[in-house]
């Protein structure tokens, strides 16, 4: 079976979430533990750190990955969902795993996989999890799938358990308050394992700091230790620089050039108070941090977060797709854009739209479209349930012809956006005229 076979079969006949939602949703960890068992405890060979959250966490998990490399690790990091191509989610030293591993793999556990009948995401984490024993990795981020305390991943004891924030999302899985959804994230809390908040939250810091006592961990709130700012944006598209202080020492970091994108300052923050622990448990130096999250892009190829697709008209996409991920886009569009914003938009059908749609800009023209996945919701439901409040634009049957046609409307001083859905970004990454260089 070549790759491309191998791929089919894993869409086909492995229910992936990414494609079908809640109906490929495991709520116990019975297949993980039979795969993990079968396969040796691939994940006892290499230290980990387990990242959870709503938001950020995918960055966070590059930059904590990019921020080990430069500590010379041999670093494993395992993401979830790709954009374009599978072997994104599972990378040592940013190098994506080969073709003939993924091929092998399969082959070689093939009874074992229609014997299980694992999820498509409980065949993926145990793939990575041997990939990063054979390869040799010393240190693996993990980031969690959906959840904590029920995924996949959460069969690893980590050197360091991170939860970025709990906003609104996965709720008919999680739970309907953030308070239920906050229990879900501190499942990963492990004993005696130090954990990392990303964000003080109010009643919901109460749930991590009980549960970190309960384990006996120890427990720190990144945006108690650090403090992070961006700079003024000074032209359109240009990457941000961030100034960014340890708040116990008073050691400053200027002129960090990192992710553009001034909601990667939560994340900044985050990251330097892991590669602090990182420093007593592991050796990170505080310039292992700073050129570790400078390089990111470079060292782990992230895509996605605020990216530049295009200029005339400036055009970028951004995989923020809740209420809390689409505020701050929302905020630093109206702070970016010199003219008018052209919103290329699509979502799952999944989606709360009555949660979002109040913090999408009314002053925007909207290009309503779906995503090439089962779970899309249909681009013309979606226009008629954002004209019930005011949301004006057309509808388009696909991201492509959604992002041609929003080019060609848009003023060279106008903005083309393109987002709503990881699912929209991957499309638009793969339109032709956004995938040359700028």
């Amino acid at each position: 079976m070549d790759y491309q076979k191998t791929l089919d079969f894993l869409f086909s006949q492995l229910p992936a979430y990414h494609r079908i939602g809640k109906a490929a949703y495991r709520n116990d960890l019975g297949n993980t533990l039979a795969l993990d068992d079968y396969l040796g405890h691939p994940h006892r060979s290499f230290r980990s750190i387990h990242i959870a959250g709503t938001n950020g966490k995918g960055s966070v998990s590059h930059m904590t990955a990019s921020v080990l490399m430069e500590a010379g690790f041999r670093t494993g990091l395992y993401t979830s969902p790709h954009l374009t191509d599978f072997r994104e989610r599972i990378k040592v030293n940013g190098k994506m795993i080969t073709k003939t591993y993924v091929n092998s793999f399969v082959a070689r556990h093939r009874k074992i996989i229609d014997s299980v009948k694992p999820s498509f995401f409980e065949m993926t984490v145990a793939m990575a999890f041997e990939y990063f024993a054979s390869s040799a990795v010393e240190v693996a981020v993990i980031e969690v799938g959906l959840g904590g305390r029920l995924d996949s991943t959460n069969i690893i004891t980590p050197v360091l358990s991170v939860i970025t924030n709990i906003g609104h999302d996965h709720m008919d899985l999680l739970g309907d308050t953030l308070g239920k959804i906050a229990i879900e994230k501190a499942g990963i809390i492990k004993k005696g394992v130090p954990v990392v908040i990303g964000e003080s939250q109010g009643t919901i810091d109460d749930i991590f700091i009980d549960s970190a006592r309960a384990a006996g961990s120890d427990i720190f709130f990144a945006d108690r230790n650090f403090k992070c700012i961006p700079d003024e944006i000074k032209n359109q598209g240009e990457p941000l620089t961030y100034k960014a202080i340890n708040l116990i020492t008073g050691r400053s970091f200027e002129g960090l050039s990192v992710l553009t994108g001034d909601y990667q300052a939560k994340n900044i923050q985050t990251v330097l108070q892991i590669a602090d622990i990182l420093g007593r448990i592991e050796g990170v130096s505080e310039k292992n941090a700073a050129d570790g999250i400078e390089g990111v892009v470079r060292n782990t190829g992230l895509q996605g977060r605020w990216q530049v697709l295009a200029t005339r008209p400036l055009t970028i996409c951004d995989t923020g797709h809740n209420r809390e991920g689409l505020e701050y886009v929302v905020n630093q569009l109206r702070k970016t854009v010199k003219g008018r914003i052209h919103f290329v938009i699509g979502f799952v059908s999944d989606k709360d739209l009555d949660l979002i749609f109040p913090v999408l800009p009314a002053e925007a023209l909207y290009y309503f479209t779906r995503a090439d996945v089962p779970r899309a919701l249909d681009e013309n439901i979606l226009m008629e349930r954002a004209a019930g409040i005011g949301l004006k634009g057309s509808s388009f049957p696909d991201v492509e012809s959604a992002v041609r046609a929003a080019r060609a409307s848009a003023a060279v001083d106008d903005l083309v956006f393109i987002g709503g859905s990881t699912f929209i970004v991957a499309d638009a990454l793969s339109v032709p005229e956004l995938t040359k260089p700028i």
